[in-house]
């Protein structure tokens, strides 16, 4: 469910017309319906009441920070995977009790603001980086919270760029090291609280069986922990929940909650999750404009100012986003196309062999779900200037990013 619909011919975002917006900020400009982040939000903890979950929102979603900060009002915890991130996870307000750390590559430097900032505990990935979290522990005086981030070998039926949770990976710790980890802890690792496990099998999943069969892997690793007297108080489900882009029918946070509540409610577990795309991704779209038709022998192309630097999913991940007219004017012609960007690679476009309705130059077209890693992702490549974002709540407005200028691209340069 998201709040960008059309009002006769005009695409809304709940009651602003896009139109609007891009002519008084210009394109490409991304565009946000608060109301869509935090009813996502919302439904997710209520699905799972019963077990009272801690909701770290995955920030590398998409990190502005007016999101975040309406997030951590709404009671939300948060998910980092940098320096950069935990930085912006307590300048947003977040308290550091529900902020969780992964990463497979943790520098000393990050560990340590971590440790000093009390979060609640990393995701370890590996056993050098659980050593080195013990040391920097030692040295601050600090006991530093972990959970082993398990890698339980499941196929999630998503993109291989996506996948995270099979033993080909890079990311989390095989079932056998872990519990070697988790035997010597107490006494190899006396400044660290080890008393959590981790998954995060993958993204954009949009069946329940890869979730339900990693969580009963995990469970039934913790059982065999706890008759070893190993004391486990969380299990941090991870993320992944996939929502719709074009024809997917991914489960809803109520079928999903049906699904894992029964495996996890007698296991005394306080349960966390880190959900990001199905917070954020349906609640944005990528405003661009149409500049030139071209056609060759072979195809017709519609050229528009925004680019993969600024939307990389469908150069990166071949993703597909739905893309609508900003007026959807019945006289004017639909196409089978490619819309491409002005990015000076082959793979620079938003869409391939689509018709798209409505078309003219100087008009505009909505990228639709374009909430989750698109900004977080975008770059200065070509030199090209980052997007502004605007964040909608009913017939309000508010710019939330500045559009960058010639002068921010150099600004660091010597």
């Amino acid at each position: 469910m998201h709040y960008f619909h059309y009002k006769g011919r005009e695409l809304y975002c709940e009651d602003v017309p896009l139109s609007k917006l891009a002519v008084r900020f210009g394109t490409p400009l991304y565009v946000y319906s608060r109301r869509t982040i935090l009813e996502h939000f919302l439904k997710l903890k209520d699905a799972f009441r019963q077990l009272s979950p801690l909701i770290c929102y995955s920030v590398k979603a998409n990190s502005n920070m007016n999101i975040l900060k309406m997030l951590v009002e709404a009671g939300c915890g948060l998910d980092v995977v940098s320096g950069g991130e935990l930085f912006r996870a307590l300048r947003a307000g977040c308290p550091a009790k529900k902020i969780v750390y992964a990463s497979v590559g943790k520098t000393p430097q990050e560990i340590s603001r971590a440790v000093s900032g009390g979060i609640l505990f990393f995701n370890v990935e590996s056993l050098p980086e659980l050593e080195t979290i013990n040391k920097i522990a030692g040295n601050l005086g600090k006991r530093a919270g972990a959970a082993l981030r398990i890698n339980p070998d499941v196929e999630p039926g998503t993109h291989k760029y996506i996948t995270t949770g099979r033993l080909t990976n890079k990311f989390g710790i095989d079932f056998a090291a872990a519990a070697g980890i988790f035997a010597t802890g107490p006494g190899r690792f006396p400044h660290v609280d080890l008393n959590g496990v981790h998954i995060h099998i993958g993204s954009q999943i949009t069946s329940g069986a890869p979730f339900v069969k990693a969580i009963g892997k995990v469970l039934g690793f913790i059982a065999v922990l706890r008759k070893k007297k190993v004391r486990i108080e969380y299990l941090n489900l991870g993320g992944g929940l996939g929502i719709i882009y074009s024809k997917e029918k991914p489960q809803t946070a109520l079928e999903y909650a049906r699904k894992v509540i029964p495996l996890l409610k007698s296991s005394g577990l306080k349960i966390i999750m880190e959900p990001g795309r199905f917070i954020v991704g349906n609640a944005g779209v990528l405003v661009t404009k149409i500049l030139y038709f071209k056609k060759t022998p072979l195809k017709r192309f519609v050229i528009v100012d925004a680019g993969m630097n600024d939307l990389i999913r469908p150069a990166l991940y071949q993703a597909y986003h739905e893309i609508l007219p900003l007026d959807n004017d019945p006289a004017m012609p639909a196409m089978t196309c490619d819309v491409v960007g002005p990015i000076c690679e082959s793979s620079d476009y938003l869409a391939r062999h689509r018709t798209v309705k409505s078309l003219g130059e100087e008009k505009y077209l909505a990228v639709m779900s374009a909430g989750a890693y698109g900004s977080s992702m975008a770059s200065n490549y070509n030199s090209r200037a980052k997007p502004a974002e605007i964040m909608v709540e009913g017939t309000k407005f508010r710019l939330i990013r500045e559009r960058e200028n010639y002068e921010d691209l150099i600004r660091h340069e010597k």
